[in-house]
């Protein structure tokens, strides 16, 4: 048990520093969108705004999982994965056009 709740704590901790790390992205992000011409800062305000609701979705998450059992924890697992993947690489594709403009 104490194993798993340390795995669990481990998990979320790595969890949180991702979501931070992303949240540096974003604002850097930001910063290169206030630097384009205005018809790209147009499209990149859409991918921004996307991040944003996915990143704040993802802290949600993270802050509901925090109290959850042991039990549901091992239930959870696997859809945050996914969760999280799909964050990910929404922070990768707004990054690839960020890097066209």
């Amino acid at each position: 048990m104490e194993n798993e709740t340390r795995h669990k704590q481990e998990s979320l901790e790595t969890l949180q520093a991702r979501l931070d790390e992303w949240g540096i992205d974003l604002e850097k992000l930001k910063a290169k969108a206030a630097e384009t011409t205005e018809e790209a800062r147009l499209e990149l305000d859409v991918q921004l705004v996307t991040l944003e609701s996915k990143l704040e979705a993802g802290k949600q998450k993270l802050a509901g999982l925090a109290d959850t059992s042991e039990d549901a924890w091992h239930s959870v697992q696997g859809g945050l994965e996914s969760a999280w993947g799909s964050l990910s690489t929404a922070f990768e594709e707004a990054a690839d056009k960020f890097r066209k403009h």
